[in-house]
């Protein structure tokens, strides 16, 4: 036994133990520690291990540059970049240069036009596939490294909380840690969650879903498929992350090996259904529902049809789940251990990264005056529920929206607004930061009308989402029809005077939209002469 678990298993006590040593935690005890808190970091399995969660997009990686700089951990920054993931973390990473996504219509054959893409402007940024066991290693050793506790292969099966005084933790082996605070960052099994009772049954998620996923050798380009041949998509789909999206569902390709140099041949694929119109059957194993879908899909299939699995399936029940709260007295719930919605738009990860920078400066503090109250940590609990409520609208929305292709090519839309707006958002306050090096700005963003979006562009998002879920709920019961309510959301689109002028989200036949360095000047322009005043300040130079 090594002096560092001998002290922790000795009496002493520390300022915030942490449980589950993955993204979230490993990410969070590396903040911590360098910042001088005493971390305890525990975890049931081992390093390294299988993990998905695979995909980042650009606002994950504007907050992982937020984190970085904030808190002074230097390790954490290549992980905003392909390029410094590549040369400093975990060469088996693949490049995401794209959100691709193709619709398909069982017995029919795919219709070229009905594809839409997200393209990240290369000029700017490129996002990364993250091979997650050597990124969870990596920042599992960044927060060893700055002085926090390991104690791995240790199960926790009893928890007691004292307001006054701290957190009693056991293991299954009779092994007793002493904390000021406790974060829970492990997953659906979640140790708090059960010992408190803090499971949401049932869950308030409106989206239901199942998912089945491994990581495959042989998958090819699905540019290099003849269903391919036809589109027009300004970005190869086998450069980012591709989904193929049908009625009742979708399917991810995640590869690794997609640029100059790649070590890793693996690629992440991953089915995900609408668990109430393709429920689980009895007997029926994952390798065999995925053989089935390739069957009544041979344009999907084309793209698998020297593939093999290389690791055991894995395959779900519902995917959602939630928590009444996820802060109590001295402790907090994180990432998946306070809820689940969807793998569907690489949400996952930029929801956790929004947790640790706002749970961070409080834990932080908390351990230097003492003040460890729940009333302190208050805004972490209505963040989390206002991200998982957000996230639940987008996959909700979207499962509706593909049953129909035109309803989907509307709904994609609103998401983009999620996903542009917001972005724009914090990367000026990080500019801002880098100026001045004053965290205030950091602290303003908390500042917020709807629990899980920043202000300024907070309340109109909110209203679109709305608008939306409103809308999806009428196709749903049958009294909309789907291109009726496409029409309405195109409509309601178009009129969103937050959304630029020039990026034109609210016309149906602009399905792939890229963000060039003109097309940026243009939504320049446009906010210093049309744009609401809340929304020019953004893009104001």
């Amino acid at each position: 036994m090594n002096a560092t678990a001998q002290e922790a298993q000795s009496g002493e006590k520390f300022d915030v133990a942490i449980l589950g040593a993955g993204m979230a935690g490993g990410m969070l005890g590396s903040v911590l520690a360098r910042n001088g808190v005493k971390v305890l970091l525990i975890d049931a399995g081992t390093h390294p291990r299988f993990a998905v969660g695979e995909s980042t997009i650009p606002y994950t990686s504007s907050m992982t540059r937020i984190i970085a700089e904030r808190y002074q951990v230097p390790e954490i920054e290549p992980l905003s970049s392909f390029k410094g993931i590549q040369e400093k973390v975990a060469p088996s990473c693949g490049r995401k240069q794209n959100f691709g996504f193709v619709y398909h219509k069982e017995g029919q054959a795919q219709d070229p036009e009905q594809i839409n893409q997200l393209v990240v402007p290369e000029w700017q940024r490129t996002e990364t596939h993250l091979f997650r066991q050597d990124v969870d290693s990596y920042l599992f050793n960044v927060a060893v490294k700055y002085g926090a506790t390991p104690m791995t292969a240790t199960r926790i099966s009893d928890i007691e909380v004292y307001p006054e005084h701290g957190v009693l933790l056991r293991s299954d082996k009779g092994e007793e840690f002493h904390a000021s605070y406790l974060v829970d960052g492990s997953g659906f099994r979640s140790p708090v969650a059960d010992a408190f009772g803090l499971r949401e049954t049932p869950t308030r998620a409106r989206a239901h879903s199942r998912t089945m996923f491994t990581h495959m050798v042989g998958v090819t380009p699905f540019d290099d498929a003849e269903a391919a041949r036809l589109h027009k998509n300004p970005s190869p789909w086998h450069n980012g992350t591709l989904h193929h999206v049908f009625d009742g569902g979708w399917l991810w390709v995640i590869p690794f090996d997609n640029h100059d140099g790649a070590l890793n041949p693996l690629c992440s694929v991953g089915l995900t259904f609408d668990e109430r119109v393709f429920p689980k059957r009895d007997g029926v194993s994952a390798q065999d529902e995925f053989d089935d879908f390739m069957e009544r899909f041979p344009e999907i299939a084309e793209q698998f049809k020297g593939a093999t699995a290389v690791r055991p399936w894995v395959s779900t029940g519902r995917l959602q789940y939630s928590a009444t709260q996820t802060v109590g007295d001295r402790y907090c719930l994180t990432a998946h251990a306070a809820g689940f919605i969807d793998a569907l738009y690489s949400r996952g990860l930029t929801n956790t990264l929004e947790v640790v920078n706002a749970l961070a400066w409080r834990l932080i503090e908390a351990s230097k005056d003492g003040d460890w109250s729940k009333e302190r940590f208050a805004y972490v609990n209505d963040l989390q529920q206002g991200l998982f409520d957000i996230h639940d609208d987008l996959v909700y929305c979207s499962f509706v929206g593909f049953r129909d292709y035109d309803l989907w090519n509307a709904v994609v839309r609103v998401w983009e607004s999620t996903s542009i707006m917001p972005t724009v958002t914090i990367d000026r306050a990080y500019r801002t930061f880098m100026a001045n090096r004053d965290e205030q700005v950091f602290r303003d963003l908390e500042k917020r009308d709807v629990p899980g979006l920043p202000a300024p562009v907070g309340q109109d998002i909110s209203a679109l989402l709305a608008f939306t879920r409103g809308i999806c709920q009428q196709v749903e019961a049958g009294t909309l029809d789907a291109k009726d309510g496409s029409k309405q959301l195109f409509a309601r689109l178009q009129q969103s005077d937050f959304l630029p002028a020039p990026f034109e989200l609210g016309s149906p036949d602009n399905k792939c939209f890229e963000a060039t360095p003109a097309l940026i000047q243009s939504a320049v322009a446009w906010a210093a002469e049309d744009a609401p005043e809340h929304i020019a300040q953004l893009f104001a130079r």
